[in-house]
């Protein structure tokens, strides 16, 4: 049996798990950070918690005998993904990477490209505005310099604490959101500038689409940039990925 390791949070992961368990030739397990309270159901069994490190990686991937290491975490996660890298060499393990690709502005989106959420702070301007902040509950600390703002937070999980803001309003939610109802969310709350990961996919595309059709401005934060490892744009091509490097183990190539 393959032992196969998915360092998860996304959508992406779960599906591939589901795949590579079905096989019938691979045990799967799905690792998660911890950061989301709640995560979904999984198909396989689940590992939550960091490792330690890259170091405290390839100690698992020795003692686990892991025959394929799999980076599918999310597109903002350098630092989980620079660990799996360096771990992967040190206990010498294959790994790929499943990376959705990001969103390419079409004709209507007014976007400004910024460098990180200090940069997104900054581009938002003196003028008090109405900001959907769309990025998670991680990087929030840097909207308290700019207090002027109205803000609308969305995350999976409760903001503790509470943003030092004297107006901002919470809201919980797990994607998938279409674009009827991010229309009628930024309507309601009466948007003018959305702060957006590029996290690509459709499951959050919907407050893209919709800014569009109401001509709200979104501040989209750039990529990090991640190792250089081979790598997966869908689950298919990630399947595919796997197979090969398996079967190559299996050979011996």
């Amino acid at each position: 049996m393959h032992q196969i390791l998915i360092l998860g949070g996304t959508s992406e992961a779960r599906q591939l798990a589901g795949l590579l368990a079905a096989r019938g030739d691979c045990e799967v397990v799905l690792s998660f950070a911890g950061r989301t309270m709640a995560p979904a159901d999984q198909p396989v069994p689940v590992r939550t918690g960091g490792f330690g490190g890259s170091e405290g990686l390839s100690r698992h991937l020795r003692d686990k005998t892991i025959s394929l290491l799999v980076d599918a975490t999310h597109p903002y996660a350098a630092q989980i993904s620079r660990n799996a890298a360096a771990a992967a060499e040190i206990a010498s393990v294959p790994l790929i990477a499943l990376r959705r690709p990001g969103w390419e502005p079409v004709e209507g989106d007014r976007w400004r490209d910024v460098g990180n959420m200090s940069d997104a702070v900054a581009a938002l301007g003196s003028t008090a505005r109405r900001v959907l902040v769309a990025v998670g509950r991680q990087e929030l600390a840097p909207f308290e310099a700019a207090s002027q703002h109205s803000y609308v937070i969305r995350s999976v999980d409760p903001v503790e604490p509470p943003l030092a803001v004297p107006d901002v309003t919470y809201l919980l939610g797990r994607g998938p959101f279409d674009k009827a109802d991010e229309l009628a969310l930024l309507k309601e709350h009466g948007i003018e500038v959305i702060v957006s990961k590029n996290s690509g996919g459709a499951a959050t595309y919907g407050k893209i689409s919709a800014a569009r059709e109401l001509g709200i401005e979104v501040l989209m934060v750039r990529r990090p940039e991640l190792p250089d490892v081979p790598a997966a744009a869908t689950v298919e091509e990630a399947l595919a990925l796997a197979d090969h490097v398996l079967t190559s183990a299996k050979r011996g190539v």
